[in-house]
């Protein structure tokens, strides 16, 4: 049996975006983040590699920036992954990238952030039957811990960690309802950081679906050295 019918037999097909469009300033770095490397690939190949491991995923749709001058050099250039131009803000790339998919044939959309390689298969495997045996769009997330407080210079208040999570990728909706979310939140000039939060403010019910916390999204220096450590020991 071939992949395509043996995906096919699992689930409905389910199409892949990954917005790389960011410049990553918070790094610090001479180029965008999803191009620094991170034992000897560069961050977006892990991350592409980790949605490409899942049986039931298809096609990826990659919205890059139009003046992007580093993906060519990276061996994905020579990959089947479909390259789309990226917006001003996540949720314009994303919406780029919808509008090449047709929702009938591709019924759900996963979408991951090229700066988190980390995510594990098992967890985008439960993300993913999870949503489709309960018929609702989710995300993995992990539950917060730490005490948490609001404020700026001084705390404000202590807020419970009862019922927050940490919101993380990839998150999964059907295909039709993602873009239609996206494109009135645009058009209503609603910014919203995530798909989750597109589908939250057009009225839809999100699942929470816990992954590991060592799915981090890499922002900052530091994460880079951490992401080398769990990736250790990972492997």
């Amino acid at each position: 049996m071939t992949d395509a019918v043996k995906r096919q037999t699992l689930v409905p097909a389910i199409a892949a975006i990954m917005p790389a469009a960011g410049i990553g300033s918070r790094m610090q770095a001479s180029l965008p983040k999803q191009y620094l490397q991170l034992h000897g690939k560069t961050i977006l190949e892990h991350s592409v590699a980790k949605l490409k491991s899942v049986l039931a995923i298809g096609p990826l749709w990659l919205a890059l920036a139009s003046d992007d001058p580093y993906y060519d050099t990276t061996p994905l250039a020579h990959s089947d992954i479909t390259r789309v131009k990226g917006g001003a803000e996540r949720m314009h790339s994303v919406l780029n990238a919808l509008h090449f998919i047709d929702e009938h044939h591709f019924p759900w959309v996963l979408v991951h952030d090229a700066a988190r390689p980390l995510v594990r298969k098992s967890d985008i495997e439960h993300l993913i039957t999870r949503c489709i045996t309960e018929g609702e769009g989710g995300i993995l997330a992990c539950r917060v811990r730490d005490t948490m407080k609001r404020g700026e210079s001084f705390v404000a208040e202590t807020v419970s960690r009862e019922h927050l999570w940490h919101a993380l990728t990839p998150q999964l909706f059907p295909t039709a309802l993602l873009k239609a979310a996206l494109r009135d939140a645009v058009q209503a000039e609603v910014h919203v950081t995530d798909e989750a939060s597109a589908m939250e403010w057009a009225g839809h019910k999100v699942l929470l679906v816990e992954g590991h916390s060592d799915n981090i999204k890499i922002t900052q220096p530091a994460d880079l050295a951490l992401a080398a450590f769990y990736l250790e020991q990972l492997t």
